[in-house]
């Protein structure tokens, strides 16, 4: 860019909302270096650092038209956006690294005590959680079997934290009534 310009953040959010190169030419020449460092500091590898930014920048210009000024400033809601992308990437680097650990385990490293052996009234969890009303079942089958944080569900399915948490409980709450109707009875009590 030969001229510099310098613009107020709500002109800088109409250009753009309307995909004005200049504007992204500031956007990145203002911003960048400032959300490299935050990048940078989570994920702790330059080349996943620089994978993150252009990520994180590709994040804005697809979803410009969704920034509310009066939830928050710009640059808020791009450090936001850069801050999650480095956090989803280290996520991403973590569980390759952990299923490379396990392919590294031999059968003859594992020791029967480890094995797991379910009772078999659990056998079938799934079909246990079908049995749950539907906003619980959704919940417990993304944070249980998908593996989603209480935040990430939160976001995807656009509830409040509190809602999920407590939906959740309740869940818990009749899976254990569920599993107490299904299991044996001790002997001795």
């Amino acid at each position: 860019m030969n001229a510099k310009y310098t613009y107020t953040e709500a002109a800088l959010v109409s250009l753009l909302k309307s995909n004005d190169r200049s504007a992204f030419e500031y956007l990145y020449d203002n911003y960048s270096s400032a959300l490299y460092g935050i990048i940078v500091k989570i994920v702790k590898d330059e080349e996943r650092a620089c994978d993150a930014m252009q990520d994180t920048f590709l994040k804005i210009w697809k979803n410009i038209g969704h920034y509310n000024s009066e939830k928050g400033t710009l640059f808020t809601w791009i450090l936001n956006i850069a801050r999650n992308t480095a956090i989803d990437k280290l996520r991403v680097e973590l569980k390759k690294e952990r299923v490379i650990q396990l392919e590294l385990v031999r059968d003859g490293d594992l020791i029967s005590s480890t094995i797991f052996n379910p009772l078999p009234a659990t056998m079938d969890l799934r079909s246990i959680v079908e049995r749950l009303l539907p906003e619980r079942k959704v919940l417990i089958e993304m944070v249980y079997f998908q593996g989603y944080t209480h935040e990430e569900v939160s976001e995807r399915l656009s509830l409040p934290l509190g809602t999920v948490k407590s939906r959740i409980r309740k869940a818990l709450q009749e899976l254990r009534e569920i599993f107490e109707v299904c299991a044996p009875k001790p002997i001795f009590a």
